[in-house]
């Protein structure tokens, strides 16, 4: 199968020697987004906002390849700290409602960019 690759304008360009999203057949993968804000260059520092910057980031990438918040089928989260869980949690369902991707959440020592978290995800193209 072949690979197509994906660089967004709506997302902040990629820092490293890697691109935003890959779509292989029907199935898309993102690379990391952190919560960086693609019109200023700013890194958000308040976990709900930097949760929901980084949720609009990947959903930028995951809709260029064909996807839709409905085709989701994975989130992987990285945190710098678990006490944002209940923060990030309140976010994640109010930004996919009744759609329950599969996830993972774990906390890790060092994210790019000293950001709070970095969130990938798995998604499908909607046909």
């Amino acid at each position: 199968m072949k690979l197509e690759r994906f660089n967004s304008e709506a997302v902040p360009a990629a820092v490293g020697p890697y691109v935003h999203g890959i779509r292989c057949g029907n199935m898309i993968l993102t690379s990391g987004q952190i919560p960086e804000d693609a019109a200023t260059g700013e890194m958000i520092t308040e976990i709900r906002a930097a949760t929901l910057c980084v949720l609009t980031n990947l959903m930028a990438i995951v809709e260029e390849c064909g996807g839709s918040k409905a085709t989701v089928a994975r989130v992987d989260v990285y945190v710098k700290s678990m006490d944002d869980f209940d923060a990030i949690n309140e976010v994640y369902a109010e930004f996919f409602g009744e759609h329950k991707p599969t996830r993972v959440l774990t906390e890790a020592k060092y994210i790019a960019g000293d950001a709070l978290l970095e969130a990938a995800m798995i998604a499908f193209t909607a046909d």
